[in-house]
């Protein structure tokens, strides 16, 4: 399958790189758009769209101390981005509207290898509520 547009999951840590450098060997080989999608599920479902912050100009739902750490984990790739979506919640309870919504069909995720991933992982409620192909990267424990 030829993946056109590849959203990938960023967490506010180092680790996203990883995912952000998985994307790019995708994106450069596949001639694929990419796009960015960081919720905030630390205070639950505060706003319930997602931001565009290429475009929408208004104050992002998350805090600016969070954005800020997003953006030096991004800013560390030349990759060209189609859509940096921001929102608070739980990705998995919007993952079917935004695929539809941005024509999204990879989604790139991280699982950490760690104790309390085997008792709560978030990738589990991604791979449980895509309906397109995902992507999950095996990330080193913290």
């Amino acid at each position: 399958m030829k993946y056109q547009h590849i959203l990938v999951a960023l967490e506010l840590s180092e680790d996203s790189k990883v995912l952000i450098h998985r994307a790019s060997i995708l994106a450069d080989i596949l001639g694929a758009d990419v796009s960015f999608v960081h919720i905030d599920g630390s205070h639950g479902e505060i706003y319930p769209d997602l931001v565009d912050i290429q475009v929408d100009k208004q104050e992002p739902p998350i805090k600016r101390a969070a954005l800020q750490q997003l953006k030096q984990i991004t800013d560390s790739t030349d990759l060209p981005i189609k859509h940096f979506l921001i929102g608070t919640g739980d990705l998995s309870d919007k993952l079917a509207n935004t695929i539809a919504e941005f024509d999204i069909d990879l989604l790139i995720c991280g699982h950490h290898h760690d104790f309390w991933s085997r008792i709560i992982s978030y990738s589990k409620h991604l791979i449980h509520a895509s309906p397109i192909d995902i992507l999950v990267v095996p990330l080193e424990g913290q």
